[in-house]
């Protein structure tokens, strides 16, 4: 058996090849996104300044309410140091604190930017002094080399940095050299605990052990000893989290863009080979029809189709490991570059995504090969026979089943999409539901395709003439061909529209609320880690300007009350972007607009609420709520007003030294300004320029550039998600073209016999021409379907309009490009089998 199964690979190269494309390269996006997923599952990144601690003692960044990691960085007490150095093994501690500083150049401008720390801190990477002495006053500072060369600094010079948005004098008084590629600053203690800023705190702390000491048992003595501090010990590779929290939350975006877009993968991939393959086995019903009628056992039959598909599996699926690694590394570089993911986490693809993918596309090629030797193989030889030429017989009750299970499923996520979901996370089900409705098309292809022709061929043999006669007759009588040629282009179009139209809609919704949302005519932006306390009082006593508010974003959890006979004991929360400002100017800065109370009383512990979200923690005017914010600390705040937003984009409101103490960078970075009425923007925007001219670091932006950069940068985010649709409709396209191709090679002996009855090949290329017309109007149509029942549930859960938002162009380049390639695929092969003698190619 196996002698002849490589028999019929040799002789049948031209179908293999196609059942291996298929194969190969579904395979090979399935793995990129395996790994993408493991990648952010693990979220690896190494050490790099506390490489020398064995043992790194952060606070937890996780929220335990809702399984993901605090957008805010979450702090330790320094007290706890006394109870980590009580600890058996340990010999040393050593506090790490963070914070931005800018080193100004000769002319007052901003030059380099690094990050300080306390000199204690200096012995976790190490670094060691290579000149002068460490800093022992509130005005000395050790630079390390690459930072002292950039500066052209040496012992003894005297450096200006911006520290907290003020700028101040430092002494040079040593130069370190550590195997760190990040620049660095280290200051006293004393001094880096002050321009920290939070007191009491600390990032993080290093720990020493004794030698011959076990880190992972000291480890859980520490975790023991800390057990009522949220607080986290690191080991090896994991320590790299507490030097780069910013990859935790990475690896939070990284997983569901990798889930999703390996989900429809799959999908894609299952639906691609296993139609690739019936097709391939339609081819070679003659053939089986024959082995069947001179004695093959149906046994027999099964065992070579499917050694012949588990064969080009295994090489297909092998060939695949390597690219598949190379290109989820491409793919993760791509999101880096977009700012999606930290540059610094490490690409991780182990034997699990590697395997799951092999099980995919050998999996999906056995079930698909036994599904389609079915029928060759219990059918009787003499039925076998005549069903060879002109097979008739498509829905089996398998086929039935799937086709109502993927309806099912697709209509499903369309309710929920719809009915549930609320702004652009409705995305989150819009998608899968593409692929779904798509398999659900395609299963039901040939009588689906029967209701579509009954319309097209008709004027097809109107606008044609005999090529469209022709093409008509072919199309009605071979309609099970017919349909496996429009499935392809259902399913390209279908996707592209989808995917596509989804992200277009998303972004041009968000830009639209935000520039709704946004009434300040300026806002001076800070690009050096924050304001002097005094710059937004100077800045509202400008004239022209008539309110002027720091401004902090973040997000929040509100505590939503169980429902009765609730059998969960987890917390219930809503989560919430959370904006920070001023309480006199939020009515001038901000576009809610109360239906009741007053944002003037925005003060203390209080909030602001969208009524949705009031209403869904149970809370009304006047009523406390609790509000987790981004770091993890819980707070009890008075609802002091109510407000309506748009639908899908809530946003919370609180005070704006509530919340900047609350965020990792803990100053505001912008201030909101508005003109004061009669007053001219541009007026405004212009004097301000004057006032902050020698106030390094911070720049002023007029209502269009923000909105412009907020387009941009929603433009960037956007990208990301085209790419990932690109890769799965560029391997849709692929089973249009490898489709296409083969089912227009099977009729090489139909084109023979039509020329020796008298047509001339002008005349077969014709009638193949509106053929694959038809074929493409028809999938085209069919895809056009699938995207609505895509889109219009998504449009009304986005904002309320089953319309999509985008150009109309994309619609027209997706149609041009299927027909092009349809037509191409459809031309190009039979204009290659008309080059041989018919009487040559009949006899095949």
């Amino acid at each position: 058996m196996f002698r002849l199964v490589l028999q019929t690979l040799r002789l049948r190269k031209a179908g293999f090849l196609a059942s291996f494309v298929a194969l190969l390269f579904g395979a090979v996006i399935v793995m990129a996104c395996g790994g993408l997923l493991e990648t952010g599952i693990r979220t690896t990144v190494h050490p790099q300044r506390l490489a020398a601690a064995p043992v790194i003692v952060t606070a937890d960044q996780s929220n335990p309410s809702r399984n993901k990691t605090l957008p805010e960085r979450a702090r330790l007490a320094a007290d706890a140091a006394v109870r980590v150095r009580a600890v058996a093994g340990v010999t040393a501690v050593h506090p790490d604190v963070s914070f931005p500083v800018a080193a100004m150049t000769r002319y007052g401008t901003v030059g380099a930017q690094t990050v300080g720390h306390g000199w204690s801190s200096a012995a976790l990477a190490p670094y060691r002094l290579v000149r002068g002495v460490a800093p022992t006053g509130s005005d000395q500072v050790v630079l390390d080399q690459a930072l002292a060369t950039r500066l052209n600094s040496s012992v003894g010079d005297d450096v200006s940095l911006l520290v907290r948005g003020a700028r101040q004098q430092f002494r040079v008084s040593g130069v370190a050299a550590g195997a760190v590629e990040a620049t660095a600053m280290f200051f006293d203690d004393g001094e880096a605990a002050t321009l920290f800023g939070p007191p009491g705190v600390v990032d993080s702390f290093g720990v020493f052990l004794a030698p011959g000491a076990d880190p992972a048992h000291v480890g859980d003595d520490i975790e023991r000893a800390l057990v009522d501090t949220p607080a986290v010990v690191l080991l090896g590779d994991d320590r790299g989290t507490a030097e780069f929290p910013e990859v935790l939350s990475a690896g939070g975006r990284l997983i569901p863009v990798a889930a999703v877009t390996g989900g429809i993968a799959a999908l894609v991939t299952v639906f691609v080979v296993g139609s690739t393959l019936a097709l391939l086995l339609r081819q070679r019903r003659r053939e089986l029809a024959l082995l069947r009628a001179i004695g093959v056992t149906p046994r027999q039959l099964r065992r070579m189709l499917l050694g012949e598909s588990m064969a080009v599996g295994v090489l297909a699926v092998a060939l695949a490991a390597v690219p598949g690694s190379l290109l989820g590394s491409w793919l993760l570089g791509r999101l880096a570059a977009a700012g999606v993911v930290s540059p610094l986490i490490v690409y991780e693809q182990h034997w699990i995504p590697t395997v799951s993918s092999a099980a995919i596309g050998l999996g999906t090629a056995f079930v698909a090969t036994a599904v389609a030797a079915r029928g060759s193989a219990l059918a009787r030889p003499v039925e076998a026979l005549s069903e060879a030429e002109l097979p008739r017989r498509w829905l089996s009750p398998t086929r039935l089943v799937f086709a109502v299970l993927t309806l099912a499923g697709a209509t499903a996520l369309a309710l929920v999409t719809a009915l549930v979901m609320t702004g652009s996370v409705a995305a989150s089900t819009a998608g899968p539901s593409a692929m779904l409705w798509a398999a659900g098309v395609a299963l039901l292809a040939p009588g689906v395709t029967r209701v579509v022709l009954a319309v097209l061929l008709p004027l097809a043999r109107g606008m044609f003439g005999l090529p469209g006669h022709l093409a008509a007759v072919n199309s009605r009588t071979g309609r099970i061909r017919v349909a496996g040629a429009v499935t392809p282009v259902m399913l390209a179009t279908g996707l592209a529209i989808a995917l596509i139209y989804l992200q277009t809609s998303s972004t041009a919704v968000a830009q639209r609320v935000y520039a709704e949302s946004l009434r300040a005519d300026a806002v001076v932006t800070s690009t050096a880690g924050g304001f002097p306390p005094e710059l937004v009082g100077r800045i509202a006593g400008t004239p022209g300007v008539g309110a002027a508010s720091a401004f902090v974003t973040s997000t929040g959890y509100l505590d939503r009350p169980m429902d009765p006979g609730s059998r969960t004991k987890r917390l219930s929360v809503n989560e919430i972007p959370v904006q920070g400002v001023d309480a006199d100017a939020a009515a001038e800065l901000t576009a809610f607009t109360p239906s009741g109370g007053t944002l003037t009383a925005l003060r203390g512990d209080s909030v602001a609420l969208p009524e949705d979200q009031a209403r869904q923690v149970k809370a009304g005017l006047g009523d406390t709520v609790t509000m987790q914010l981004g770091d993890g600390s819980a707070h009890r705040l008075k609802v002091v007003a109510l407000f309506p937003t748009a639908k899908g984009f809530p946003t919370a409101l609180v005070p704006e030294p509530l919340l900047v103490a609350h965020t990792t960078a803990g100053l505001a970075t912008r201030i909101l300004v508005r003109a004061a009425p009669g007053t001219e923007p541009a007026q405004v925007v212009a004097r301000l320029d004057e006032l902050v001219a020698r106030q390094p670091g911070v720049q002023v932006a007029d209502r269009a550039a923000i909105t412009a950069s907020f387009a941009e940068q929603q433009q960037t985010g956007a990208w990301v998600n085209y790419l990932m649709a690109a890769m799965i409709v560029g391997y849709a396209l692929i089973s249009l073209v490898n489709t296409t191709v083969v089912a227009t090679a099977e009729r090489r002996r139909e084109f023979a016999l039509q020329r020796l009855t008298g047509f001339t090949s002008p005349q077969v290329l014709r009638m193949m021409a509106v053929e694959a017309g038809v074929i493409a109007v028809a999938g085209v149509l069919l895809g056009t379907a699938v995207a609505a029942a895509t889109l219009v549930p998504f449009g009304l859960a986005l904002s309320g309009s089953p319309w999509p938002s985008g150009s109309p162009a994309i619609y027209v380049v997706i149609i041009v490009v299927a027909v092009a390639l349809t037509m191409a695929t459809t031309l190009v092969p039979a204009g290659l089998c008309l080059r041989a003698r018919p009487v040559d190619a009949a006899a095949d």
